[in-house]
This record gives structure tokens, sequence and C-alpha cells, in this order.
């Protein structure tokens, strides 16, 4: 997948080095994830020139040289002579499960099987491939290119020496990867969310506005994003999304029920800053005036 985080993931590799084989499932998705590559790289490259830290005929180069080692490519079988193969398709069980079918009769038995997966069971992909011993847990945060952090993440029966070089590939990406067990939500998206929806019943009971409970996080807390507004930077519907399949497989834990307003604001389409408005109205990427 060449989506928002696979053209990063891609991206990331190529500049570290790595040959790059991309494969969509069309090819106007694939048109447009090789353009976001290129377009990110040439920011990228531009901003390390006006910096002063390359020159342009560098920056070019490097651009150049990075974009020549991504194929993108259609067919699924050409994943056959890669040492690690990243999922980064939408978190739909239903559309992995083929994936995985075809990843599983593709690769080699040396082959690191990863999904870029932030909230789904890693055992269960597992069970889709048919090869649980090569199955981890590559989880990057966006922007991919810029973020540091990847939860590189185990099952009962990931192969201990494949999960260190998994380890190792996060390391040689320029990341710094940490090690965790395949529960839910890992740890991150496991202390972030419960974290942004009580912030957001705290709204819902009338305890405080959006913007004085973000306020109290950033000037209380250090923060430099109160919780309201970073889960409308982040899209409600990718809150909503992770709360619901939480509180369908733990209905009985109270951190995984989805507020009320959140759930409004989904099912009119009031989805954050991707649609310039949910609980704050939006101009691009900041609050609006």
């Amino acid at each position: 997948g060449l989506g928002l985080m696979g053209h990063g993931i891609a991206q990331t590799a190529a500049e570290k080095g790595f040959e790059v084989v991309a494969v969509e499932s069309e090819q106007r998705f694939l048109d447009a994830g090789m353009h976001r590559i290129q377009q990110s790289m040439q920011k990228l490259s531009a901003k390390a020139v006006s910096k002063g830290k390359i020159t342009e005929a560098e920056g070019e180069a490097h651009v150049e040289a990075a974009l020549s080692r991504v194929r993108p490519m259609l067919d699924r079988e050409a994943l056959g002579g890669c040492d690690v193969v990243i999922e980064a398709v939408i978190e739909d069980l239903a559309l992995k499960k083929p994936l995985y079918e075809d990843i599983g009769r593709a690769v080699s038995d040396t082959c690191i099987i990863a999904s870029n997966t932030s909230s789904l069971s890693i055992a269960k992909m597992a069970t889709f491939c048919g090869r649980p011993k090569q199955m981890v847990g590559l989880h990057f945060f966006n922007p991919v290119q810029l973020m540091q952090l990847v939860e590189v993440v185990r099952t009962e029966e990931t192969d201990p020496a494949l999960f260190s070089s998994a380890i190792s590939f996060a390391r040689a990406l320029g990341k710094t990867p940490i090690d965790c067990i395949d529960t839910e939500g890992f740890v991150v998206n496991r202390l972030l969310v419960p974290y942004l929806t009580e912030a957001i019943g705290l709204v819902d009971r009338g305890v405080a506005s959006a913007a004085d409970v973000d306020t109290a996080m950033r000037l209380g807390a250090g923060h430099p994003m109160g919780p309201v507004q970073l889960a409308d930077y982040i899209g409600l519907d990718t809150i909503h999304n992770i709360l619901s399949g939480w509180s369908i497989e733990f209905p009985d834990n109270p951190a995984f029920r989805v507020p009320a307003s959140l759930k409004a604001k989904v099912e009119v389409g009031q989805l954050g800053r991707k649609t310039g408005e949910g609980y704050y109205k939006w101009d691009g990427d900041k609050l609006a005036a």
C-alpha cells in the first residue's frame, strides 16, 4: 500500500539505501503513491538545501538516486524476492485477509512479514498468511519520514531471531525501535487513545470546554498540543475506528467506550483537521482563526 503511511515507509527505506518493491492494487493508487513519494523527497531536499546542509545539486542527485530504488508494481508475486514485506493498507481485516494469503504464498521462509497496523491483532494476521513464526508488527508513526519511533511487535509464535532482525531493520531506517508484545494498541495507542477519549468525555460531561481542557494539559502538563485538538488533528474517524474495534473485543473495559459526541461527529462527517471541522474549525493543518 502507498497511502499515507505506506508511501512514507517506502520513501524512508529508499532514502536509506534499500531496494523497494512498492505494490498497490490499482494503477491509479500506484501513480498517486509514487507522486507523493517524489513530492515528499523534493520537499525535504529543498528544506535541507535552504538550511545549507547540502547543495542544490546534491539534493537533486539524492532524490534521483532514492527514486531509482523504488520499483512500482501491481503484481503481488513481485514480493517473492523481498527480505521484508510491510503491509500498510487500511485497518480492515476483511481486506487484509486475502492480501496476507497472497503474501504467505509469495514470500520465502526467511522473509520478515510485518504489519503497520496501529491497533489490530498481529497474531490474527499471522493466521491469514500461514507463517506465524515470520509475522511481526512494525508500527511507524505519521509522518514516517520525520517521526523516530517504531513499535516492533512480537506474538507468542514469532521467531526470536527474525524478531531481532526486525529490530535491526528499524534501526537501519534511522528509527528508534521499542520491543512490545501483541496487545491492543501496543504501547502508544493503548495510552494515547483512552487519554484522548477521557478528555472528550470531560467535555461531554460539561466539566470544561474543549479549549479549556486543552489549555489545562498544555500549561499544566507541558504537552505541546491539548488532547481534544490532538484528536481532531489525528482524525476523529481514526480514533472512533480504533475504539470501536476495542469495545467489541473488550466490552467490559470502560476505557474503550466511545464518547457520545465522538460518535455523533463521525456520523455527520465532522472528522477534524481532514474535513475542516471536528471539535474545532481548521484551516489546513492549523486551527482556524
